[in-house]
């Protein structure tokens, strides 16, 4: 398999683990734990080729670990990220007290006025690290990295979890827990480009 085949793969199976289970004839289980061997099935009948070791390199390579395989290696499940009702059964847990996030500079005029909306995902993703963010701010358009006071959010009764990957959810963040005055734009722009 190779790497362009890699992607594809990873992208197919976060689309059946995250967001439609359904088109392959799948149920997502328990905190969203499916059969590796019901997984591979049911993307076979339905036209992706794919083996248990292309599965586990799939797993072992993602680069930012999407998914997991149980402790016994017989289920596996995307570690967050799903749009479909699942709960992951992660614990609250204290935030370092600064996180980050990656968004599109197009993005900040909503984001000063509402704050970080999960829109249809199970949490706001944050991360401790700017490299991912990064990455996920690129996909969108021009990048800016937010620096969000976590720790002042956690004191004021936010409740963070953190996925098996590292990512860090909360429901929302609102406006005033965001750093405005610190916005890094990642790419070289004019002024008239930041809003």
């Amino acid at each position: 398999m190779n790497d362009k085949e890699m992607t594809r793969a990873s992208k197919f199976l976060s689309l059946i683990l995250r967001h439609e289970p359904d088109r392959v004839g799948l149920k997502l289980g328990d905190a969203g734990w499916v059969g590796v061997k019901e997984l591979l099935q049911a993307v076979n009948r339905h036209g992706v080729s794919l083996t248990l070791d292309q599965l586990a390199h799939v797993v072992a390579t993602s680069d930012k670990k999407r998914f997991a395989f149980s402790e016994d290696g017989r289920r596996i499940r995307a570690n967050q990220g799903h749009s479909i009702a699942v709960n992951l059964r992660y614990q609250p847990q204290v935030p370092p007290e600064f996180l980050y996030h990656g968004t599109a500079i197009r993005f900040l005029p909503g984001i000063r006025r509402h704050g970080l909306q999960r829109m249809q995902r199970h949490g706001v993703h944050l991360s401790a690290e700017t490299k991912v963010t990064v990455q996920v701010g690129s996909r969108h358009g021009k990048p800016a990295l937010l620096i969000i006071r976590s720790g002042d959010m956690h004191r004021a009764g936010h409740v963070f979890t953190c996925s098996a990957n590292g990512v860090w959810l909360v429901k929302h963040v609102p406006p005033e827990f965001i750093d405005f005055s610190k916005i890094e734009y990642l790419v070289p722009q004019s002024q008239a480009d930041i809003p």
